[in-house]
């Protein structure tokens, strides 16, 4: 409820921001005053509205509405919101350095103009072109996210080099999927597209590392059905994301597992192919142990009693599992949950709270991918965090 709450106070201010930024310059008329200031209001209260009717269990085309006209519209709000900020710290510096000119020609003596002379009006009229092309930009920039977010995704192709890789396991392929985020806003079709274009790939393993769903088995089980068509000769294997827990965690544990993955909990599954072994491991989120006690995510339980293997790989959702992954002696691990970022500028939030946001890295003596994910979380955006499917290769190094 707290946390909920200091969201809350957070998105007013955003957008409160935004009013004073952007709507008292302007000097409309106070019913056009009165109007933009509700939509605002209106605009900050639309997402939490659609986790409230979820909450009470409200359903129908008309939710899916709301929810696509609330996230949307705080997607362009928080780019316009960025660009003011950006331009107010433009304006600041600007001001702050013509403000220490004149101090230092006064000091020196000399005779300088006054740091602010332009016609009031004048100035009005230039911010308020200016604020005219911010939305105007923003508002571009938000159908082009809108775009990038809907389609399809991406396949990214990642030859992982291997020591000592025996023939048989030369060329295994791993398809990850990560991130969907079905939801309100994305649904069954989208699903379906992912299936296929997995299918297509002819992968020997498909891994799903966590953050399918936002929302319950009762309202989001026959969007998922078709993962049920997936297709990989050495199986199908889920581990959960931080989404899972507040999508209620039993319930898509037991429905992944109908659907014919299997599901990994702090375990791994020896994988052979000729005289090639492979072990596969799988981790819970990295907060999953805040939510259920036997679900604390750990590397090294997940290699209890593992027998000798060529190659050992983890499927961790956070890519905070690197640094007790790489202790546990891991050669490569799967990651997803960051996006990619998901939309510039709001990357850097991203960077701040895990070690890699995207693409190959290594950690010490062990190799770590940070997939971009498929879906999309909260705004149906992407800018600068292209969706993906990853297929792994498994290379003699």
């Amino acid at each position: 409820m707290l946390f909920f709450l200091i969201v809350i106070i957070a998105f007013a201010l955003m957008y409160g921001y935004i009013g004073w930024r952007l709507i008292i310059p302007a000097a409309f008329s106070l019913p056009v005053n009165f109007l933009l200031w509700g939509l605002l209001v209106i605009f900050l209260v639309l997402p939490f509205f659609t986790h409230i009717a979820q909450y009470f269990g409200f359903k129908g085309s008309w939710v899916n509405v709301v929810a696509w006209v609330g996230y949307l519209s705080f997607g362009f709000l928080t780019l316009l919101f960025a660009f003011l900020v950006t331009r107010d710290l433009i304006l600041l510096i600007t001001f702050g350095a013509q403000k220490t000119f004149h101090i230092i020609s006064n000091l020196g003596g000399s005779v300088s103009a006054a740091v602010d002379t332009a016609d009031p009006v004048r100035r009005r009229f230039i911010m308020n072109s200016i604020n005219a092309g911010l939305v105007v930009a923003a508002g571009g920039l938000t159908g082009y996210g809108l775009f990038e977010a809907l389609r399809r995704p991406k396949i990214v192709e990642v030859n992982v080099p291997v020591k000592g890789l025996p023939n048989d396991l030369d060329g295994f392929t791993i398809a990850q999927i990560t991130d969907i985020h079905v939801s309100h806003t994305l649904r069954r079709p989208f699903v379906q597209t992912v299936v296929d274009m997995v299918n297509d790939l002819k992968p020997d393993l498909v891994a799903l590392t966590g953050d399918l769903v936002d929302g319950s088995v009762a309202e989001l089980g026959d969007d998922v059905a078709p993962l049920a068509e997936l297709k990989a000769p050495h199986g199908l294997f889920f581990i959960t994301g931080n989404h899972e827990y507040y999508s209620g965690v039993e319930q898509w544990l037991e429905e992944t597992a109908r659907l014919g993955f299997d599901v990994l909990i702090n375990e791994h599954r020896l994988i052979e192919r000729g005289e090639g072994r492979l072990l596969l491991a799988g981790v819970t989120d990295f907060t999953g142990g805040s939510f259920r006690a036997d679900h604390i995510s750990d590397p090294h339980r997940a290699l209890a009693g593992a027998p000798e293997s060529h190659v050992k790989i983890l499927l961790a959702h956070q890519p905070k599992s690197i640094f007790e992954a790489a202790k546990a002696g891991y050669d490569y691990v799967l990651s997803g949950h960051t996006h990619g970022g998901q939309y510039f500028p709001y990357h850097f939030l991203a960077a701040l709270a895990q070690p890699y946001i995207s693409g190959l890295h290594e950690h010490g003596n062990t190799r770590i991918y940070v997939s971009n994910g498929v879906g999309y979380w909260g705004p149906q955006l992407r800018i600068g965090a292209r969706s993906e499917i990853t297929l792994h290769r498994l290379v003699s190094a």
